[in-house]
């Protein structure tokens, strides 16, 4: 992304331009190789908590005292997208320092928020910068933003925009009112696949951690560990641990709005549910001449996918924090229990293959 330094500020008419004002930022509103490669990184990988650009003040074409200005997050990605959209229009872009975290979230947590806001009007001196007094931020950055404070401390009115920045050209043609459409925040299949990624990554960040458990344990003989025992007993149980990851991180946030109930644990749980049934036929699990394999294998990974699932709550907009929390706080007793119940029963196998009971 080229950005280019300009020298100066187009200010109102007989407005001296105010001491140690900084100087504006001009960007294109065309992509490069470079941030297209960006936006692939950041969304698979933990790249995109690095991925920001500079608070401050952006041009994008050739702004005057009288363009509109546009609000976003520091997360280079949110950035982006809003530049894009807006190729042909001469505006301005302040961007909030959010801790490179983008709009929705960032109001979520309270970083695209009013204080913020109100600082970045100050330290750029937007009152010099254009006449009128009307800023635009995302709709799904309201519930950071108090309009009225901002407006009583800044003289600035807030407006809030579309929800997707591809609608900005006609929310301005139509003199800045939004239509019915430009108020719904769509999440289709599409939008949810997009994001399954960033959801496997952590999940197979601790897979290697489980495995190892795993292979230990079935391999765990009176005289040592036998990797024989070990690769039979444990590959069915990473083939299940990789199908709770799948189920959990891709399956359920997929088929999101066609699983029955509305909490995400359910839904993973039953996505997990169904598909250790499945996977059951295929492994014949009972080859462990035990029925105590099997019920860990049915009390854990069903459960391990609801967990999976649940971490899916923060990129959507199914739930809100309250039933989040809610959701968290019956869901962990229940995860941690399960856990313990599976790591018993798998011990008390092995206690009986070894005769000790």
């Amino acid at each position: 992304m080229g950005i280019e330094k300009l020298s100066f500020l187009p200010r109102a008419v007989g407005v001296k331009k105010a001491a140690g004002q900084p100087a504006v930022s001009k960007v294109s509103s065309e992509w490069t190789w470079k941030d297209r490669l960006g936006e692939i990184k950041c969304r698979i990988s933990s790249f995109r908590m690095r991925y920001t650009v500079s608070p401050g003040l952006y041009a994008v074409g050739e702004p005057s005292v009288e363009s509109d200005v546009f609000v976003t997050a520091n997360y280079k990605l949110s950035f982006d997208i809003l530049r894009r959209e807006l190729k042909g229009l001469n505006v301005w872009i302040i961007v909030l320092d959010t801790k490179g975290i983008n709009v929705w979230c960032a109001a979520g947590k309270g970083t695209f928020g009013t204080n913020e806001l109100i600082s970045r009007i100050n330290e750029t001196n937007l009152h010099n910068v254009v006449t009128h007094r009307r800023i635009i931020i995302p709709q799904l950055g309201a519930v950071g933003v108090n309009a009225r404070i901002v407006q009583q401390r800044t003289g600035f009115r807030v407006y809030f925009g579309p929800v997707y920045a591809k609608d900005i050209p006609a929310y301005i043609r139509a003199g800045h009112v939004k239509t019915p459409e430009m108020r719904l925040a769509r999440f289709n299949m599409l939008d949810r696949l997009v994001l399954t990624p960033m959801e496997i990554n952590p999940a197979m960040k601790k897979f290697p951690l489980f495995a190892l458990i795993a292979l230990v344990l079935f391999g765990l003989q009176p005289s040592g560990i036998l990797f024989k025992d070990a690769w039979e007993g444990g590959m069915p149980f990473l083939i299940f641990g990789l199908m709770a990851v799948f189920t959990g991180a891709f399956i359920t946030p997929l088929l999101l709005p066609f699983i029955p109930f509305r909490s995400f644990a359910v839904k993973g749980w039953l996505t997990g549910m169904i598909a250790v049934f499945v996977l059951m036929k295929g492994i014949e699990l009972w080859y462990y001449k035990s029925l105590l394999p099997l019920a860990a294998a049915y009390i854990f990974f069903p459960l391990a996918s609801s967990y999976i699932a649940l971490q899916f709550t923060g990129s959507t907009t199914f739930t809100s924090m309250s039933g989040v929390k809610k959701e968290l706080k019956i869901g962990v007793p229940v995860y941690l229990t399960a856990t313990a119940l599976s790591l018993l029963i798998l011990i008390i196998y092995k206690l009986s293959q070894w005769r000790v009971i």
